[in-house]
């Protein structure tokens, strides 16, 4: 798990993401709605108006409000550019559960504890639809993210999937005495424009949580008798399909992943399980130690989730989306969906070379994490994290460009980095020993040293040399002389960044840049509160990195500011007079041009140093 955010609060029952900003909102136990930015780690606003513990929430995806269902048998309706609460729906006798905005109709589900589902047209303000038929709580309702149907979890052991096909069709655009005849009669007969399809019975206990695939017809479930199970669906029936268990204590939630084929789910028994949707194998389980888990949210766009617990909230990713990629010369070689590809940045052709073998382990975050290339061989290293770290080295043969079919044998390894030290050496880091081993291409020991600082990872630093990674602390080490050439002390260092010249290095932290010379003489600091996430040097001797929102420069005196800002996050991988090119999550390679001459007209007094 990459933890990307953490809050300390009062007990999270409720969690929804923005669908195009960073903020998330957290429904607490005390009665407060926390509004947050997760990328600044900023609270933005908190809204406070219900009476005891708010376990729904939910954004709108395009207008600028939120819904909140509270234990005061209140449903609200906020407008958070005015700060404040426009109305509220009553007609719930009991707990609100859970509230949901429909993606296309203004309309909004709840379920509550007096056994009902409710459908509201937050337009009208009015109730248009009661589901009945759930004989204990309903502990949560949502819609169908494309069809005309709603699913819901009650403690009465079953999920339903109600049919709300008759309810569009009379309400999206109703005559008016239709419209005032179906509200008289909701609340008398429980109405007939909604109806139960499916009763899916076989959970042993109360159900917590059902929800919908985004694109399949299945559905998942979570329930008191500690198991998540798995539902298809077809016009005519619904069937169990297969039951995971691990967990130790009550589901409280389990949703399906929106961009990868996994399920979430997390318990009272204090832990989130990540599980193979096919092979429904659990891959991952992460615990807290005091906090029981109450909720799952998942971000519609991105890779983000997020679980509400006992003292606060996480928001985290299960994996890394930088692709792998080494620069040399007018090409980028990276890793995309099993395969190394070439790309030339003078004609813009991207060539896939060879598959790249797929890890052993079923865990996920096993991809490579990093690359090496050495030009004059035409090798490759390519680092993951599976087996506790280890190394892939493949010869790619030159008649092989264009083809990209061609199954390369590779020779393997283990250990925690490995990385290119001169034409036809490379140096691998053995961490539990705290040696490097230098390894010709047969990948046979040549030479074995013992580092001079307790290292967790090493960086290309010049033929023959390695940069050195401590906790708190970077050093220069000469492989043949075995001597410290530079020591610099830092915070943790990410990833380091050579001028073309090697006379420049930036060091890359989380929330840092700090560039030194090539004996690791400090130069200057750049502190960003929004994550550092890439560089490269331009010809002038500028150097450009991104955050997570911006593409900035930072000029050799420590002056820095944003030439412009990202949509989504890239990663730099070199620079071309004023064309940026950048890899995406997606394993794109994307042209941006700038303007460079803004950034080096506006510090004239600069330009005799950047020159030199």
């Amino acid at each position: 798990m990459l933890t990307k955010f953490e809050t300390k609060s009062n007990r999270v029952k409720g969690l929804s993401f923005h669908s195009k900003r960073p903020w998330i909102l957290a429904s607490l136990h005390s009665g407060v709605i926390q509004l947050w930015d997760y990328r600044m780690g900023t609270l933005i606003d908190r809204f406070d108006e219900h009476d005891g513990p708010v376990r729904g929430v939910h954004f709108h995806k395009s207008q600028p409000l939120f819904v909140s269902g509270g234990d005061d048998y209140k449903i609200k309706v906020w407008n958070y550019k005015l700060h404040r609460c426009l109305f509220t729906l009553l007609g719930h006798l009991d707990y609100i559960r859970t509230v949901q905005f429909h993606h296309e109709y203004p309309w909004i589900v709840s379920a509550s504890d007096d056994q009902t589902i409710r459908i509201w047209n937050w337009q009208s303000r009015t109730c248009i639809s009661v589901l009945t038929g759930h004989n204990h709580y309903v502990m949560c309702a949502s819609f169908h993210p494309k069809e005309d149907l709603v699913v819901s979890a009650s403690l009465d052991q079953t999920v339903r999937v109600w049919d709300i096909g008759a309810l569009r069709k009379k309400t999206v655009s109703p005559a008016d005495d239709i419209l005032r005849l179906s509200q008289m009669n909701t609340d008398f007969f429980g109405g007939v424009d909604a109806v139960v399809k499916y009763v899916l019975e076989g959970h042993d206990r109360g159900v917590n949580w059902a929800s919908f695939h985004p694109t399949l017809p299945l559905i998942v479930s979570g329930a008191d008798d500690r198991q998540v199970k798995i539902w298809r669906m077809n016009d005519t029936k619904a069937w169990e399909v297969d039951t995971l268990r691990g967990h130790m204590n009550n589901v409280s939630c389990v949703l399906f992943h929106a961009k990868q084929d996994i399920i979430v789910s997390n318990s009272e028994d204090k832990s989130i399980r990540v599980w193979d949707a096919t092979k429904r194998t659990g891959l991952q389980t992460f615990r807290r130690e005091h906090d029981r888990f109450w909720i799952l949210a998942a971000h519609p766009e991105m890779n983000l989730l997020a679980a509400g617990h006992d003292s606060g909230m996480i928001v985290f990713k299960l994996e890394r989306e930088r692709p792998a990629f080494s620069v040399s010369g007018d090409s980028v070689f990276y890793v995309k969906d099993r395969f190394l590809r070439v790309f030339e940045y003078s004609t813009q052709k991207d060539t896939q070379l060879i598959p790249i073998r797929r890890p052993g382990s079923s865990s996920l975050n096993q991809g490579p994490r990093t690359l090496s290339y050495s030009p004059t061989e035409n090798a490759v290293l390519v680092c993951s994290d599976t087996d506790g770290g280890s190394y892939e080295l493949y010869v790619v043969p030159r008649d092989s460009y264009g083809r990209g079919d061609m199954v390369q044998e590779s020779k393997r390894g283990v250990g925690a980095a490995a990385v290119f030290v001169a034409r036809n050496r490379f140096a691998v880091l053995e961490k539990s020993s705290n040696n490097v081993l230098v390894k010709n291409l047969k990948n046979e020991i040549l030479k074995k040293s013992l580092l001079p600082i307790a290292t967790d990872a090493i960086f290309y630093a010049g033929t023959g040399n390695l940069l050195c990674r401590a906790e708190d602390r970077v050093v220069i080490f000469d492989l043949q002389q075995r001597v410290v050439l530079g020591d610099l002390q830092t915070s943790f260092v990410r990833y380091a960044v050579w001028s073309q010249d090697m006379e420049s290095v930036a060091l890359l932290s989380k929330h840092s840049i700090v560039i030194a010379d090539k004996k690791l003489v400090h130069r200057c600091t750049l502190h960003e509160t929004i994550r550092v996430k890439s560089g490269a040097w331009d010809d002038n001797g500028v150097f450009i990195y991104t955050t997570l929102t911006h593409i900035k420069y930072c000029l050799p005196n420590g002056d820095s500011g944003i030439i412009k800002t990202l949509d989504v996050p890239v990663y730099v991988t070199k620079i071309y007079g004023n064309t940026i090119f950048c890899l995406d999550r997606d394993g794109k390679n994307r042209p941006i041009i700038i303007d460079s001459t803004e950034y080096i007209l506006s510090y004239p007094a600069e330009k005799n140093m950047i020159r030199l």
